[in-house]
């Protein structure tokens, strides 16, 4: 059995530590007080075997063996099965981690199962055990400790976060080819970290609305107001972190269109500016044609070649060359070819 701990809670304290689960279901029924068992991975067999001693529906051990829930509440009976999104920064890779963590609420017992190394629970039964105060509400504080954890996680996952989309904001105007991948990547991870928040309002508000129903304590409600304090300003956050990164590939795809127009105008120009040389080229091509074929006519030396000769012939074939190339060099001026 994966069992990260598993003890007796009584009047506010520690009271007991097992090893096996069989030995925390003896104590627990024998001498009272409340178990918090913590489980990590475990699987669908050892979820059954605690199912059956504290009477979980069958229901809430699908999602807890399957994983990969959104946050949400639900209850069955007098149990409680929450399911939370945790969430750490890593800063080597710069991206953000998501973890899952699903507990089991009853009058007697809370049970934390864990599917991801975030978050670490082991801060949550130190911070309950250096409290008696607060460990004497019960499974309830287990609960609110757990949330107020999973909320707090959210705070260095929000400066990373901010901290990437102020580089992405200069990166876009520095001509990086690999921002736009950036954006995206960013762009997910704002979308998954809003799947993760948006839906804790939901949950605590249905907590809220079962506190007299079930007996809660003034002093743990108003911790759990101020968790939920904490969630909406994490829930504003995500959103402006979403419009921050849709700005963005706005504002992006706006410099890369830019940047292919003005591309597009260069080579524009350039091809415009090769046609006029081309134009030049045959225009200066044409007029020195036109000598050259009354040359080549008259430099083929037939015998009956009238011109040959007549005394006028060689002035006239000069006069033929130059009023030709002449006329063809004012069509083309004409034509702005030259």
């Amino acid at each position: 059995m994966p069992i990260v701990d598993s003890a007796i809670y009584r009047k506010g304290v520690r009271e007991t530590h097992h090893v096996s689960l069989e030995d925390t279901f003896e104590d627990l029924h024998e001498h009272g007080g409340f178990a918090w068992i913590g489980l990590y991975r475990p699987t669908g067999e050892e979820l059954r075997a605690v199912a059956e001693e504290f009477e979980l529906h069958h229901l809430a051990i699908q999602d807890a063996t399957a994983g990969h829930q959104r946050p949400k509440l639900e209850r069955y009976g007098d149990t409680l099965f929450v399911v939370l999104r945790a969430a750490r920064y890593l800063d080597g890779p710069e991206e953000v981690e998501f973890g899952e963590v699903h507990l089991f609420i009853g009058p007697n017992f809370a049970i934390t199962i864990r599917h991801a190394e975030s978050p670490d629970l082991s801060r949550v039964r130190g911070r309950l055990e250096a409290h008696p105060e607060l460990c004497a509400f019960g499974p309830q504080a287990v609960l609110y400790l757990v949330m107020d954890e999973v909320v707090r996680g959210y705070r260095p996952v929000m400066a990373g976060m901010e901290n990437d989309i102020d580089e992405i904001e200069e990166a876009m105007f520095s001509g990086d080819a690999a921002v736009t991948r950036r954006i995206y990547e960013l762009f997910r991870e704002a979308m998954a970290f809003q799947r993760a928040t948006h839906p804790l309002v939901t949950v605590l508000k249905s907590l809220e609305a079962g506190y007299d129903k079930y007996g809660v304590d003034l002093e743990l409600r108003r911790d759990m107001r101020d968790v939920l304090d904490n969630v909406y300003k994490t829930v504003e956050r995500a959103d402006t972190f979403r419009a921050l990164l849709q700005n963005a590939l706005t504002v992006h795809s706006t410099l890369v269109t830019q940047a292919q127009n003005e591309e597009m105008r260069e080579l524009a120009a350039q091809t415009h500016e090769q046609g006029d040389q081309v134009k030049k080229i045959s225009s200066w091509a044409a007029i020195l044609f036109t000598p050259g074929l009354v040359a080549g006519v008259y430099g083929m030396n037939f015998t009956h070649m009238p011109e040959l000769s007549w005394t006028l012939g060689y002035p006239m074939a000069l006069g033929l060359m130059v009023v030709s190339a002449a006329v063809l060099w004012v069509v083309f001026k004409r034509a702005t070819w030259l």
